[in-house]
């Protein structure tokens, strides 16, 4: 009997609307991170079938380009509302593969489905500009044309919002697309294509194609009827996309890596700063580009703040994400959990406190036990490196520029929250804080009319919002001479 986390799973990869294994029979066992049990199996496409599926996508933009803005909506709204008629299903799929726990999965699917919903009513915004001409007999003016092809690969950490923020603004501009999803969560892109075919995207417009990612990547940065790509994941690898992608001169956008400060101000609202820390820090068990990584608490609130964190970190139920209660699920892998370990003995051994409860309460070889290191230096590793864990480093600060300048200090730029209750002070740093967003008073900054993305080495672009589609559009200029 199949259960409600299995009915959407699907082994075989998604192509030019058809449902292929790989040529060579190879595949890729996926893991529950949990349980550490395999689930299933997806295939390794070769190159030659990512080559059928360009062949197919570039096909389907040649009709889904002139596919008027209206159709292209009403698809997006059939995925939007098959998503939400399958909405238990996909979140109990991402679950067994990411670990997430279930409420926190319940929430990214409602989250990913807002933005089918969002750019199907963007598609029919897409508009030119009428130009003021110097001669009465030349009318000028602009034309707002799809990119082409968009290559799109996606991370584990958020395997169903991550392939919809993208794919969602690339169709609503009338390009095509193919996804390379995360190794460790290909079955959750499965399932959107099996809800986007229902919605009638059959026909090549969108691709799922699970195969290591550097034959994807290397594939499609060399193929000049690829003209954009889309990335969300480290700056390591995006860096190394960059450099690809250079060579065909394709359009990139990247979402890339963080190290976001959380700061308390001395007249911040002590409890809602201590929620706040807890929400920023611990979503997705740590790991999201997004998460507070370092957090600096005025030194007249310090010793009551990392008192009220401890005992509600403390409190946090950690354990398979399927049990209702659970707070905090395992890491995607045993390498994370050996960082986080390596991270926390680094800073103690250079005169940090660390505060929780004992790794040997883990319930098994991918959980980490959320974990509060207090003062913090520069010198440790935990100041600079993103951990994508359930690990706080705090440290105290005495003035709003001593703060802002240690927020700054990292070649990361993507988010930053702040708690306090002058607005004068607020507005100071949302000005001078070198990032992307800012969330005041608030860890919750996210949405589909939101414009994502960071500044400095955090990434290129925005995506969501108004600003989303214009990584997918190009603009032609139109002079017409009037004899």
């Amino acid at each position: 009997m199949h259960t409600p986390e299995n009915q959407l799973m699907t082994d075989h990869a998604y192509l030019g609307g058809r449902w292929v294994e790989a040529s060579d029979g190879k595949t890729r066992e996926v893991e529950d991170p949990a349980t550490e049990k395999t689930i299933g199996k997806v295939p390794q496409l070769t190159e030659d079938q990512l080559g059928e599926a360009i062949d197919a996508a570039s096909q389907a933009f040649e009709r889904w380009r002139d596919t008027p803005a209206l159709e292209r909506a009403d698809a997006l709204m059939a995925w939007y509302q098959a998503m939400q008629d399958n909405a238990e299903a996909l979140a109990r799929l991402m679950t067994l593969e990411q670990g997430k726990p279930l409420a926190e999965a319940r929430g990214e699917v409602d989250y990913a489905a807002s933005f089918l919903r969002w750019f199907a009513g963007q598609a029919r915004r897409i508009a030119g500009d009428t130009l003021a001409s110097d001669d009465p007999d030349i009318s000028l003016g602009t034309l707002r044309q799809p990119v082409g092809v968009v290559a799109i690969i996606t991370p584990w950490n958020f395997p169903l919002a991550m392939i919809t923020r993208k794919v969602g603004a690339a169709l609503a501009a009338g390009c095509t697309t193919l996804v390379n999803p995360a190794s460790q969560t290909p079955f959750c892109a499965l399932a959107l294509a099996r809800l986007a075919e229902q919605a009638g995207l059959n026909r090549g417009e969108f691709n799922v194609l699970t195969c290591p990612g550097k034959r994807f990547s290397e594939k499609v940065c060399d193929d000049n009827r690829v003209r954009a790509l889309s990335f969300t994941g480290s700056t390591e690898v995006g860096r190394t996309l960059l450099a690809q992608a250079a060579d065909t001169v394709k359009r990139s956008a990247m979402e890339l890596g963080g190290n976001a400060p959380f700061i308390v101000c001395e007249d911040a609202d002590l409890d809602a700063a201590v929620e706040g820390a807890i929400a920023a820090r611990f979503q997705t068990s740590g790991q999201d580009c997004v998460a507070a990584n370092r957090l600096f608490v005025h030194r007249s609130l310090y010793d009551t703040f990392i008192e009220r964190f401890t005992q509600r970190m403390n409190d946090m139920p950690v354990g398979n994400g399927f049990d209702e209660d659970i707070e905090i699920g395992p890491l995607i892998n045993r390498d994370a959990v050996a960082k986080a370990r390596e991270l926390v003995e680094d800073a103690r051994s250079r005169g940090a406190r660390v505060l929780g409860r004992g790794q040997d309460q883990a319930p098994g070889p991918r959980f980490f036990m959320p974990t509060l290191v207090a003062d913090f230096t520069d010198d440790m590793r935990i100041a600079s490196e993103e951990s994508f864990a359930p690990l706080a480093p705090v440290r105290a600060f005495d003035s709003d520029d001593e703060a802002i300048a240690a927020a700054n200090d990292t070649v990361y730029g993507l988010a930053a929250y702040v708690y306090a209750k002058d607005q004068q002070r607020i507005r100071r740093y949302q000005q001078r804080l070198e990032v992307g967003m800012v969330g005041a008073n608030t860890m919750d900054i996210t949405g589909p009319q939101v414009p994502f993305g960071g500044v400095k080495q955090s990434g290129l672009g925005r995506e969501g919002g108004l600003e989303g589609m214009e990584e997918y559009l190009e603009t032609k200029y139109l002079c017409t001479a009037h004899g």
